[in-house]
C-alpha cells in the first residue's frame, strides 16, 4: 500500500524527531524551509496533508494545484496565512494549535504592561548611558486601581485578566463572539469605543481578520486617553503602524509595547525603534522550551488523525465535516 506524502513547508525548531515518530508509520515526510507558496507548491502538487508554520499565503490557487490535499495542519495558533472558505469548498480541513502557549503570551503581554507603565526599559537604557535620574521617567502611576481594556476575549486574554487581577486591576473587554453572560468572569463588557477611552492599558488579542486589519488606527487612538498604554502580543497588521507612530509622536498615548509588528521583522531603520516609549520584542511571546513540545506535536497529530481516519481534534473549519477529500 503506498504511504501518503506529507509535505512541511517550513519550520524553526532543530530536529525532525516529532513528526517522524507520529507520521513514519503512515506517510513519507517531505521537509522544505520555503517563505512562500511558490517555494513549496510544486513539492506539494501529489501530497495528502501540509504541514505549515509561516510559508504562505495558502490560497484558492495553491489549493487547486494539490487535489489530494486533505488536511492543512497549523503549528501555530492564528490562520489568517489560509484562506480558509477556500479550503472548506475545496474540502480541505484545516486545524491549528490554539492552546500551546496561551500562558507564555498572557505571562509576555503582563511583563510588555509592567515594563511599559514602571518605564523598565526606558529606565535601563538611560542607566547604561549614564544617567541617574528617577525625574526622567515621570508620571508613573500605581497599577492598582488602573483599568486594563481587553480587544479579544479568548484563552489569551482571560490568562491576562486573571494576571491583572493579582495587581488590582479593573478588567473590561470587548469581543463580539463572547457575551457578558458567557464569559465565566467579573470582568465588564464593554462597547469597543468605550473601551478605548476608559483603558489605561489596551491589550490586544483578537485574530486577524479583514475586519480586525487596521483596527487600531488613527481613530482609535484619538479615542484613547494620552496617558494610555497599547500591548499587543497579537498579530502586528491590527495596528495601522503608520498612525502608531503618529499618535506617539502627537502624544495621543504615553507609549506601546509590540510583540508583533506590520512589517515583520520590523525594518532597520524604522521610526518605532527609536522612541524611547516603545518596546519592541521579535515575535516572541509564544516561545519557552515547554511550549516547543506543544508547538511541535500538535500540527504532525492532527495530520496523524487524518490519515488514520479519525476526526482532528482543533478544527478550524468545522462545515467541512460530511464533505471533506478525506471521507470523514
Amino acid at each position: 500500500m503506498r504511504k501518503a506524502k506529507v509535505v512541511l513547508t517550513d519550520y524553526v525548531w532543530n530536529s525532525l524527531d516529532v513528526e517522524h515518530r507520529l507520521l513514519d508509520e503512515y506517510a513519507v515526510l517531505r521537509p522544505l524551509q520555503t517563505k512562500s507558496a511558490a517555494d513549496f507548491v510544486n513539492e506539494a502538487t501529489d501530497c495528502d496533508a501540509l504541514l505549515n508554520t509561516y510559508a504562505g499565503p495558502i490560497t484558492a490557487d495553491v489549493m487547486a494545484a494539490m487535489p489530494n490535499c486533505k488536511i492543512i495542519a497549523r503549528y501555530g495558533i492564528g490562520v489568517d496565512t489560509i484562506d480558509i472558505d477556500a479550503a472548506t469548498a475545496a474540502g480541505i480541513i484545516v486545524t491549528n494549535n490554539p492552546t500551546y502557549c496561551v500562558e507564555e503570551v498572557a505571562d509576555h503581554a503582563m511583563a510588555m504592561l509592567l515594563a511599559s507603565l514602571r518605564k523598565i526599559t526606558f529606565f535601563d537604557r538611560q542607566v547604561r548611558n549614564g544617567s541617574w535620574d528617577v525625574s526622567s521617567g515621570k508620571p508613573i502611576h500605581r497599577l492598582s486601581g488602573l483599568t486594563l481594556g481587553l480587544v479579544g476575549f479568548g484563552n489569551i486574554a482571560r490568562a491576562v485578566a486573571r494576571r491583572a487581577e493579582a495587581f488590582a486591576m479593573r478588567v473590561v473587554f470587548y469581543d463580539p463572539f463572547v457575551g457578558a453572560s458567557l464569559a465565566s468572569s467579573p470582568h465588564s463588557k464593554v462597547a469597543f469605543e468605550e473601551l478605548l477611552r476608559i483603558s489605561d492599558v489596551v491589550s490586544l488579542h483578537p485574530p486577524l481578520t479583514p475586519k480586525t486589519r487596521g483596527l487600531i488606527g488613527d481613530d482609535a487612538f484619538k479615542l484613547m486617553k494620552p496617558t494610555a498604554h497599547l500591548i499587543n502580543v497579537a498579530r502586528g497588521p491590527i495596528v495601522d503602524t503608520d498612525a502608531l507612530v503618529r499618535a506617539l509622536d502627537e502624544r495621543l498615548i504615553a507609549g506601546c509595547a509590540l510583540d508583533t509588528t506590520d512589517p515583520e521583522p520590523l525594518p532597520n531603520p524604522h521610526p518605532l525603534r527609536d522612541r524611547p516609549n516603545a518596546i519592541i520584542t521579535p515575535h516572541s511571546a509564544w516561545y519557552s522550551e515547554d511550549s516547543m513540545i506543544g508547538l511541535q506535536s500538535g500540527a504532525p497529530s492532527e495530520v496523524q488523525h487524518v490519515l488514520c481516519r479519525r476526526w482532528p481534534t482543533n478544527v478550524v473549519n468545522p462545515d467541512v465535516r460530511g464533505k471533506n477529500r478525506a471521507g470523514l
